[in-house]
């Protein structure tokens, strides 16, 4: 069998098949999409999960005048669908647009991205308009504007049925329209504070092209979100919706597990299996198990080089977190418990429903759980209908989306504690005030999220972020001294401050919090923790048993 590259990163469909990557064949997308022929067919999957691939290869199949185009498809399951399918091959003018690069801190520049894009598309079909010699001069002017990004803010507002309507009098047929990443201009406006305004560049657009469009022949939009029609699809009524919750195309994005295998055997990677399902597997979109096809194709291609090599979470790479984060930085003591719950592998039921906006993002945390639900970070495992309301039942997908929540969730707990006024607990350590201290870690406790079944790395990693901002104490975190490592020395850089010494331990029960403290404060002395630092000159040193119970936490000092 000859070798074939692996895609990672590739979603040109062109590209992918003349230079022979392999590929995991999704042409039977064509079939199905003109089997249900909806005249403007939106699909929203979670990120890097062949969307684009797929609007590139509807690109190549319906689009006319395309050199090579038999080539291309040669081989693939389209090719043996029957005539009825292949007349539509090469049929129409098509129109591809990406919103991808509107990705912009601004919404000034996120329309210039819009207008180059726009005028891309313009001036890769001139020829063809040109030749025709079909068009008015007004219309062969405005054309020129758009192509050349002269045009005024109205040539830009209905530009896409503008070029429908060039290209059906050149070419004498209807237009496809294609739009990638619809939602992606939307969610960074969201974040980067101008929604409203970009929510109308966008309805602008989409009315124009989508709406009452004589020149359209069918549209595919894609996205990661499905937007309220009242705020997008305004009087969009000939709208075909396809979620993760739609039985229909299941299997056309994402990797099904004979596909899986597949590309395993053809690597010799058959060994792997086990672990490729561990990390990338666990999706459902309607009734179709699917694997996260950018994660499988990245690890397949480390294995080439390395039949050991790690799995890793390159989905993280990848997405957007930003939706994650506003979750655990609005959550409630009950969302953190849920997210606590999610990571040790547990599940949650939420009431479910897809007409969301960004604006509804802080209205409840119900309406977080249906963002992570549709972007990826949450897998349905059963659903059921009470009244007018469906709940599913969710869990984390994978052991790649864990390690997300796992990091996104430390990093948020480390800016949170940057932020927050510790002085308090510092004065409380130095003054040897125990139950203060007890007080203030139970109380911060609370607002943690814990995912290592409280064992006492977890509380070491707490406590010793709770002190890193200690002033002008140096931190030292287990560190050779006497016989032993205590958990966490302080030191003042003069050996005429204090010196502190904490050590940890976690209790089985509440009630055994005292027992353990008691524990710490034996092991200091029994392991001699503070002879190093009485050699090297500190007078004043406290000693501290600090013990864990779950979120509480009790503090004992050594008296002499």
């Amino acid at each position: 069998m000859t070798w074939s590259p692996l895609p990672v990163g590739v979603d040109d469909f062109e590209k992918l098949r003349k230079e022979q990557y392999y590929y995991i064949d999704k042409t039977l997308f064509i079939k199905d999409l003109l089997d249900m022929k909806g005249e403007v067919n939106l699909f929203t999957r979670p990120r890097r999960f062949g969307k684009t691939l797929n609007m590139s290869m509807l690109r190549c199949f319906f689009e006319k005048d395309m050199p090579g185009q038999a080539e291309l498809f040669r081989g693939l399951q389209i090719m043996e669908a029957g005539e009825r399918y292949l007349a539509f091959m090469g049929r129409y003018p098509v129109i591809s647009l990406s919103l991808k690069s509107m990705k912009q801190p601004s919404c000034e520049l996120s329309f210039e991205m819009l207008k180059k894009e726009v005028g891309s598309e313009f001036a890769r079909h001139w020829r063809q308009v040109e030749e025709s010699g079909k068009l008015t001069q007004a219309q062969k002017e405005r054309y020129l504007r758009i192509r050349d990004l002269r045009g005024v803010e109205s040539d830009y507002a209905d530009a896409l049925k503008f070029l429908s309507e060039c290209l059906r009098i050149s070419e004498g047929e209807r237009t496809v329209i294609l739009i990638d990443e619809y939602d992606v201009p939307l969610e960074n406006a969201y974040f980067a504070g101008f929604y409203e305004k970009m929510t109308g560049i966008i309805r602008s657009l989409f009315e124009s092209a989508l709406k009452t469009n004589d020149n359209l022949a069918f549209a595919v939009v894609t996205g990661c979100l499905r937007i309220s029609r009242e705020s997008i699809f305004t009087g969009l009524n000939n709208l075909e919706i396809n979620s993760i919750t739609t039985a229909l195309y299941g299997e056309n994005f994402g990797f099904t597990q004979p596909e899986v295998e597949a590309l395993l055997s053809f690597y010799g990677l058959e060994e792997n299996l086990d672990t490729v399902q561990q990390w990338y597997d666990g999706y459902k979109f309607g009734n179709a198990e699917v694997y996260n096809p950018w994660s499988v194709i990245s690890y397949v291609k480390s294995c080439c080089g390395d039949r050991q090599a790690l799995p890793r979470p390159y989905w993280s790479n990848t997405s957007s977190n930003s939706i994650v984060r506003s979750l655990v930085e609005r959550a409630d003591l009950s969302v953190k418990q849920e997210i606590e719950a999610l990571i040790e592998g547990k599940t949650i039921t939420k009431p479910i429903h897809e007409d969301i906006t960004y604006e509804d993002i802080d209205s409840t945390q119900e309406n977080l759980w249906n963002f992570l639900f549709f972007t990826g970070y949450l897998k349905k495992i059963s659903e059921y209908q009470e009244g007018e309301n469906i709940y599913i039942e969710m869990a984390i997908p994978n052991r790649e989306v864990r390690y997300i929540y796992k990091t996104t969730v430390l990093r948020w707990f480390e800016e949170k504690t940057d932020k927050k006024e510790l002085t308090p607990l510092y004065e409380s350590i130095l003054e040897g005030d125990t139950d203060r201290m007890s007080r203030i870690l139970s109380e911060n406790l609370m607002e943690t999220i814990s995912f290592y079944d409280y064992q006492e790395s977890y509380y070491h990693g707490f406590l010793a972020g709770m002190l890193k901002n200690i002033g002008s104490y140096i931190v030292l975190s287990n560190r050779e001294s006497g016989n032993g490592r205590p958990d966490i020395l302080l030191k003042y850089p003069s050996v005429r401050g204090k010196a502190v010494i904490l050590e940890i331990k976690v209790a089985d029960t509440f009630s055994g919090l005292e027992e353990k403290c008691d524990e710490a404060l034996r092991q200091i002395e029994e392991q001699e923790y503070e002879e190093s630092l009485r050699q090297e000159g500190y007078q004043d040193i406290l000693k501290y048993g600090v013990a864990f119970y779950r979120k509480e936490c009790m503090v004992k000092r050594a008296v002499e």
